[in-house]
């Protein structure tokens, strides 16, 4: 069923006048958005099929479905309430962020954009969004995967948000973008190796200025929390009472045990979209914490079609192979909330 424009501002509306109820709750969202390209072919990065002329026909009218629908997720992922951070990847570049919250029902809210150009091939970025009534960004950085010669890979960096919540407790927050298996699982694993020991790095590095920091780590890791990428090489582990300060924790492990995931291919699904915490903010007593319950994977209806090859249902994408079909993303998106009290 399709919601008229004005009815969906109206939703948008109410939203933010109930939030003034819920001072106390802070949520991220965080959402691969599957290829949200402008219209316009960029001389340097591979972007030629997501062009007028290109082999998607990738036309302004699309683009503006896109992130209609996009926005749609925005506005229903919190019922009533807002994200007052939104992680991204797969976005080309700040116009379409900028699009995304101007020309759709989220222009009267008060998102603000953290974005960067990665030295990704396909010009595909990592981006955050902040409610800038709920969150004041104080530092930002990139990080980029270096390769043994010294070189920067060119793949998504690593992004990186400090910033205040509700003007009294202090948050980090990561947003990645693993490489790809797009190339073979075995053939690509040491490149997404190389991104854990990277957060790994720049998450060791806070935790040994201050062991009770807040810390959230979301993204599309394109392995799972059991894989070795997570908990080998990066050192989050499923949430447990005797993590130490050094381990992050991993709240999306306890999806595998409900036979849930965030993307399905050839019939099955994988937990690739995932949430982290550093262990302090699963203590409860005061200022920003959570627990595993409060992590979640956000299924409404709208993101998903029949399977006709392998039965249940699928994702509702925005092409089927090089078929337009109009639809959201082949991920979902996932979602913390945070008490603040």
């Amino acid at each position: 069923m399709r919601i008229p424009l004005l009815c969906l501002s109206l939703i948008l509306f109410l939203a933010k006048s109930n939030a003034q109820n819920f001072d106390d709750q802070f949520s991220v969202l965080f959402y691969n958005v599957e290829n949200l390209f402008d219209t316009q072919n960029d001389s340097l990065s591979a972007d030629d099929e997501f062009t007028p002329a290109g082999e998607r026909h990738w036309t302004r009218k699309r683009l503006n479905k896109k992130v209609n629908n996009l926005s749609k997720v925005i506005l229903n992922a919190e019922g009533w309430g807002m994200p007052d951070l939104i992680g991204l990847c797969e976005v080309e570049n700040r116009d379409v962020l900028q699009k995304l919250i101007e020309d759709t029902p989220l222009k009267t809210t008060s998102y603000k954009v953290v974005h960067k150009e990665s030295p990704d091939p396909r010009g595909i970025d990592v981006a955050l969004l902040y409610n800038s009534e709920t969150f004041y960004p104080l530092d930002y950085a990139c990080y980029p995967m270096i390769n043994k010669d010294g070189s920067i890979r060119k793949s998504r960096e690593i992004l990186y948000v400090f910033g205040i919540v509700n003007g009294r407790d202090s948050l980090h927050v990561f947003v990645n973008h693993w490489p790809s298996r797009y190339s073979g699982l075995l053939e690509t694993r040491p490149a997404r190796e190389m991104a854990a020991l990277l957060l790994s790095s720049k998450y060791r590095e806070i935790i040994e200025k201050d062991e009770d920091a807040n810390i959230v780590i979301v993204g599309d890791f394109n392995d799972q929390p059991n894989d070795e990428s997570i908990n080998k090489y990066l050192g989050a582990i499923a949430p447990t009472s005797s993590a130490k300060p050094t381990n992050m924790v991993n709240l999306s492990s306890l999806w595998m045990k409900q036979d849930e995931g965030t993307i399905k291919y050839q019939g099955q699904w994988f937990v690739f979209d995932q949430i982290m915490v550093s262990p302090g903010l699963l203590d409860k007593r005061g200022g920003l914490h959570t627990s595993p319950d409060n992590a979640s994977i956000c299924k409404m209806p709208f993101l998903f079609e029949k399977d006709e090859t392998y039965g249940g249902r699928k994702l509702f994408r925005t092409y089927t192979g090089y078929k337009y079909n109009g639809g959201f993303s082949d991920h979902l998106p996932v979602r913390l909330m945070l008490l603040d009290n």
